[in-house]
């Protein structure tokens, strides 16, 4: 079991409210490998637009900033790439929330997330080979290596929870061979 986290305000809230996420990024690759600092949340979401007076009940204005409604629309109309965050005022700690759109990673991924308990609460986290597949992503266009870090961390530490074949299937068809190679290398 996983020590409780100030970041859970946002997934307890969300789960509460019966809005369907996962939780990848930072949190995801703790979660499947080493602890390190963080300072923000991200989360897929499976939110339509009749639920944005939901989503934006759930993070009242006297303890969130959460974007007009109308932002949050617009968001969820991107096919790809929507983008928006919601900072909780006590402690500064920013959720950055990702549209499921009709990205095919978010698409591929979300069926196959799993609930961990984290504290006292259950989770819902994105799968460890999607965690990998957006750090190589990440590194891809950033060249951050800390993304680096973090993918040889999870390899070393949950190997065996990673859908080996499943993964290079998927990095292949992204183009990310090289880097992976290079990963591997590393290790």
């Amino acid at each position: 079991m996983l020590e409780a986290d100030p970041l859970l305000v946002f997934p307890e809230r969300l789960n509460q409210a019966g809005i369907a996420y996962m939780i990848t990024g930072s949190i995801a690759s703790i979660i499947y490998g080493e602890p390190r600092m963080t300072h923000d949340i991200d989360l897929v979401l499976e939110l339509s637009t009749r639920q944005v007076a939901i989503f934006r009940a759930t993070f009242a204005e006297s303890d969130f900033y959460c974007p007009p409604a109308e932002v949050i629309r617009m968001e969820l109309n991107r096919d790809v790439r929507g983008h928006f965050n919601v900072i909780h005022h006590e402690s500064g700690l920013k959720a950055d929330i990702y549209p499921i759109g009709k990205d095919p990673l978010h698409r591929w991924a979300f069926p196959l997330r799993t609930q961990v308990t984290f504290g006292k609460s259950t989770v819902w986290v994105a799968p460890p080979e999607y965690v990998i597949l957006r750090k190589l992503q990440y590194y891809h266009e950033g060249k951050s290596e800390k993304h680096v870090r973090d993918i040889q961390k999870m390899l070393e530490v949950s190997s065996e929870r990673i859908q080996q074949s499943q993964l290079l299937e998927k990095i292949e068809a992204l183009g990310y061979l090289e880097f992976w190679q290079r990963i591997l290398r590393e290790e």
